[in-house]
């Protein structure tokens, strides 16, 4: 393994420790913002800090950010967060999914599909390596992974650009990769994309597979290589932990639990518990799903605690490195 980039810094991935592997300290997604959904706007540095150190409290040490420029990155925001709350963030240099794009990108007077539309596959390739290598919107502070995304059971020809563009950063940098899935869908697709242009899949990160709680599904994008993002928790009104928890299950059984991450994809006020909503909160993971998932483990015959330390430390190490 190679080091993990945060924003405090590069790190030995030994450093990292327990992770979350997909959530959101801060955003203020434009197209949100635009349309006046307040709920997606997290933008209170004190409320969210307030929730980070509950996850410290409950054990929690790294989040991997997933917030890409399209979906209201701020990085600065999350370096603040990172040095005042005491904990390692990964930021997201890419893009996340066409649907946002109508937004606007920043001062330009452009929206992102026009940005995007104006520059050639080599031009959103070197955009996304600037991110990697020299900072993000100029302010110095680097991504430490490359992220695009696709739609529901649709990929534009945008979305296809981008993300052949992003695989091209990663081919001259080595970063490790995340992909958005709508609702879970498309995972063995982006899969081809990645045998098409000679990418290891076991660089990439597939967020949402608890969306579509398919076990067959999931096999097989583990029998590729690939980490598998388990980042729906506590979304009930998808899927009972329960659904989630026979989902990771059946991966142990059949040898993938070197694959597998946890995550919270908290973006929403209501999610967090100091924006005023009294959500379940960034430590909810941590603090009430862990002992259950260790509980039901331990029923299945697993040891649960050695499990998260798997899903939680040891995988994320790989998942988030540079190449070496």
């Amino acid at each position: 393994m190679g080091f993990i980039r945060t924003l405090t810094g590069d790190i030995a991935p030994d450093e990292l420790g327990r992770t979350y592997a997909h959530d959101h300290l801060f955003c203020v997604p434009q197209l949100w913002k635009e349309k006046g959904i307040a709920d997606f706007m997290i933008d209170d540095i004190e409320a969210s800090l307030a929730d980070i150190a509950d996850f410290v409290k409950a054990g929690g040490e790294a989040v991997y950010d997933a917030t890409a420029i399209d979906y209201g990155r701020d990085v600065t925001a999350l370096r603040t967060l990172s040095e005042r709350g005491g904990i390692k963030i990964i930021a997201t240099a890419g893009f996340n999914k066409a649907v946002m794009w109508p937004g606007q990108m920043g001062d330009t007077g452009q929206t992102i599909q026009q940005w995007i539309d104006a520059r050639d596959r080599a031009q959103l390739r070197d955009h996304v390596v600037t991110e990697l290598t020299q900072g993000i919107d100029g302010t110095g502070l680097k991504g430490g992974v490359a992220k695009f995304g696709t739609g529901y059971n649709t990929i534009s020809p945008s979305e296809d650009k981008v993300m052949r563009a992003v695989l091209d950063a990663h081919k001259e940098t080595g970063c490790p990769l995340h992909s958005h899935t709508e609702l879970g869908t498309l995972i063995l697709e982006q899969l081809d994309v990645l045998a098409e242009e000679g990418i290891d899949p076991s660089r990439l990160t597939i967020a949402h597979v608890d969306r579509n709680p398919d076990p067959w599904l999931h096999r097989k994008a583990a029998e590729r290589g690939s980490f598998l993002c388990f980042d729906g928790i506590s979304r009930i009104k998808y899927h009972p932990e329960s659904v989630l928890i026979e989902c990771i299950l059946n991966l142990v059984r059949h040898g993938h639990e070197d694959q597998i991450l946890i995550g919270g994809d908290i973006a929403r006020r209501t999610m967090y518990r100091h924006y005023g909503e009294g959500g379940l909160g960034l430590d909810y993971i941590l603090r009430s799903w862990v002992p259950r998932f260790v509980e039901e483990a331990g029923e299945a015959g697993f040891d649960g605690k050695a499990l998260i330390d798997t899903f939680m430390i040891e995988n994320p190490k790989r998942a988030f490195a540079f190449a070496s």
